[in-house]
């Protein structure tokens, strides 16, 4: 495979991080299986060089010995002589999820790691699943933490639900423009609204863009989020938060991502599908779309105004100040 095979490893592409496996371990082991993959391939021939061999002079009956000139291999780079020719890679990491997450984590390769920047800049969107349980609290908000306290949950209803994502949304959206450094009134800015470009222009608090219950059936819940500059844990505590709003409580027992940016779940690549082949191809089938999609993203940009007031409030919208962005938040 050798340097033919390297060409085609720098870009960016997807796997999809099982429950319960750290992201440095996913790493280190795509790295391994690359490495293994470079590795593989058939050593190139030797170079022949020629050397003086002492032997004895053809057709003599005396012994006598002669130099004779002979091309012989020259072993000096060989694996078996100087270790494999690959010995490392540079493998990046795209936006996290952590241990006890699941879904798309989009990797770096090579020059690809520099893309990764280019995505984090440009502020793309992901989208989540997230399932509720309701009836009782933990000190973590995940299902398999301390409990704290255990709630009725019999007067929690689809409708009512619904009514609080909403609002969840709303204010959501309000920040988005805030945090954008947008003047609304501009041909620019109605544009980029209108084509779905509006991103903060730095970093922020989790910002939710979307938000809809798939499936309502209690205890349980399933929420659709599509978010940005968000955590796994600040989407449990989302749950949590979603229950004190209902009257009652909630924990998270599934945090699983759908989407990153432009990678969803058909392009990301199953664990037994870590090898060198099927990363390349990986590779080189997103090449146009991430090209596309970051032009897209980092094309348009409008100079920045001043932030609103700081006395503009979350309690405005009616709902309390923790299902809204926190103000001063880091990414």
């Amino acid at each position: 495979m050798g340097s033919a095979g390297l060409s085609r490893l720098h870009g960016l592409f997807a796997v999809y991080k099982p429950p319960g496996l750290k992201w440095k371990h996913l790493r280190d082991t795509v790295e391994l299986q690359l490495l293994k993959g470079l590795n593989a391939g058939k050593p190139p021939a030797p170079k022949q060089r020629v050397r003086f061999l002492l032997g004895p002079v053809e057709g003599s009956e005396e012994k006598e010995l002669t130099l004779t000139a002979t091309s012989v291999p020259s072993l000096v780079n060989h694996p078996l002589v100087c270790g494999p020719a690959f010995t490392h890679l540079k493998v990046g990491m795209g936006h996290r999820l952590d241990v006890q997450a699941s879904g798309v984590l989009v990797l770096g390769v090579g020059h690809g790691c520099r893309l990764l920047t280019d995505m984090y800049n440009a502020h793309l969107t992901k989208d989540y699943t997230v399932r509720g349980l309701l009836g009782k609290a933990t000190d973590d908000f995940c299902e398999d933490g301390r409990l704290v306290e255990k709630t009725t949950y019999d007067h929690v209803t689809r409708e009512k639900l619904d009514r609080i994502l909403a609002m969840i949304q709303g204010s959501h959206q309000k920040a988005l423009v805030m945090y954008s450094n947008l003047d609304l009134k501009t041909q620019e800015a109605y544009e980029m609204a209108v084509r779905g470009l509006i991103r903060p222009m730095n970093k922020s608090p989790m910002l939710i863009t979307g938000i809809r219950c798939l499936h309502f059936a209690p205890p349980e819940f399933l929420l659709e989020v599509q978010c940005m500059h968000e955590t796994q844990k600040e989407l449990r505590k989302l749950v949590h938060e979603i229950g004190l709003e209902l009257k009652t409580t909630a924990v998270c027992s599934q945090v699983r991502r759908t989407r990153d940016g432009f990678f969803t779940l058909d392009s990301a690549l199953l664990r037994t599908q870590w090898d060198l082949h099927n990363i390349q191809d990986a590779i080189q089938a997103a090449a146009p779309q991430v090209a596309a999609e970051l032009e897209k993203s980092l094309g348009p940009r409008l100079d920045t105004k001043q932030l609103p007031s700081p006395e503009w409030s979350w309690e405005s919208q009616g709902l309390s100040s923790t299902l809204g962005p926190e103000r001063g938040a880091g990414h």
